[in-house]
């Protein structure tokens, strides 16, 4: 065992800096999980402020915005799964499908660069387009006719799950298809072969090949998923929402980080994100417990 860690040392000392960013942002803040079980005072500290048990619980569940806030996150993170996951799916199989090498290349560039872009730049660059004095959207329907007068998009309720859907796909679709081209590209060509000289097309070797090839890696993202249901993430909320569709576009990261560190309401922040991350494990429990039923080969915890 010695012997393999100095023979490997070079790539040990390559693990070393994720494996300290794991453990100071991973690890360390559990140690500031009591805080939703105190009245915590910042002069005091965490050690010094007094015990209150579930009152922070008892407020959370007795709070009408945190419902609201509650069924806004599982409602866009349902709205999420239900549509990019398999948009994901779907563009994954397109793309394998495509024989042209540069084609295919380009085409996967340009579909990834988006992912790098930060949701700040993402959030400017709807507003700038759906804006109804210079927006590109606006002018398209007025030419068109199908409006009279600009409309402010970003400030209707009803707008706003559409056009965050839209720049959520626009934004991962690319990046998220990569881990499917890799199950894909594992699987056995001489299968194809055989379907091929079986008279299968496209899509019959699509549906009773790769599809069902690729099943485990689909079912361990999805259960990945599950585990973020009750947690939207908060960059794309905070950059394309505002006062005007606070109530269908408020979710718990966003209404955490109001609470938090606006109005420096720690202790019940704390427990709203305890909340959260406890019912993310129970999700993510209980869909590997689904998955190993339904395939007892299934392996993901």
């Amino acid at each position: 065992m010695l012997r393999q860690c100095r023979k490997h040392l070079p790539f040990y000392v390559f693990l070393l800096l994720p494996l300290i960013q794991v453990i100071v942002f991973n690890y360390f803040p559990i140690y500031g999980i009591q805080i939703a079980f105190k009245d915590f005072k910042m002069r005091r500290g965490i050690l010094g402020s007094e015990w209150v048990g579930l009152e922070h619980f008892e407020k959370m569940f007795s709070d009408p915005t945190f419902y609201r806030v509650l069924f806004n996150t599982l409602r866009l993170s349902i709205l999420n799964m239900v549509t990019i996951f398999p948009i994901t799916i779907v563009f994954a199989l397109m793309m394998n499908e495509v024989n042209n090498a540069k084609f295919k290349r380009v085409t996967q560039t340009i579909t990834y660069l988006p992912h790098f872009l930060s949701w700040v730049v993402v959030g400017g660059f709807v507003y700038q387009i759906l804006s109804p004095s210079h927006g590109f959207v606006n002018a398209m329907l007025i030419r068109l006719g199908i409006l009279e007068k600009p409309i402010y998009f970003m400030i209707q309720k009803e707008a706003f799950t559409p056009i965050y859907l839209i720049a959520s796909i626009w934004k991962e679709l690319g990046w998220s298809i990569i881990i499917y081209l890799a199950a894909i590209a594992g699987i056995d060509p001489s299968l194809y072969e055989s379907a091929v000289i079986d008279g299968a097309g496209r899509l019959q070797k699509a549906l009773h090949i790769t599809i069902p090839a690729i099943l485990p890696t689909i079912s361990t993202l999805l259960i990945l998923r599950l585990g973020s249901l009750v947690n939207v993430g908060f960059d794309a909320i905070f950059n394309l929402y505002n006062e005007g569709t606070y109530e269908v576009a408020d979710v718990i990261s966003t209404y955490v980080y109001r609470r938090g560190l606006q109005d420096a309401k720690y202790d019940y922040t704390t427990a709203i994100g305890l909340f959260q991350n406890v019912v993310g494990f129970v999700l993510v429990i209980g869909g590997n417990l689904i998955a190993k039923k339904a395939d007892p080969d299934f392996r993901i915890l």
